[in-house]
């Protein structure tokens, strides 16, 4: 389970976002399941200023790399951080 920050100022619908990049229905706050291609079964939900994402990765392994960069692209409009700032921040933690 990963909990990432959500930039200051920035206001998206992350609801929205995850139905606009993956197809996923329901309500955000109270938890959003949906099982994404090449990348699993995701779980996630937003608390306040984070967002928490769960995933439990697929069986058979895919090896379109599309998939990783529709992941980047979905977390980077609903946390509003590129990936560079993403990984200075899990570097802080870890």
């Amino acid at each position: 389970m990963r909990e990432y920050k959500i930039k200051r100022g920035h206001n998206v619908d992350i609801g929205e976002l995850a139905s606009k990049y993956f197809g996923a229905k329901g309500d955000i706050y109270k938890g959003l399941k949906f099982e994404a291609e090449g990348i699993g079964e995701v779980s996630m939900r937003q608390e306040k200023n984070s967002l928490i994402i769960d995933i439990v990765p697929p069986k058979k392994i895919c090896g379109d790399y599309n998939v990783i960069k529709r992941w980047n692209n979905f977390l980077f409009e609903a946390t509003g951080k590129d990936v560079k700032e993403r990984k200075k921040e899990f570097g802080k933690i870890e």
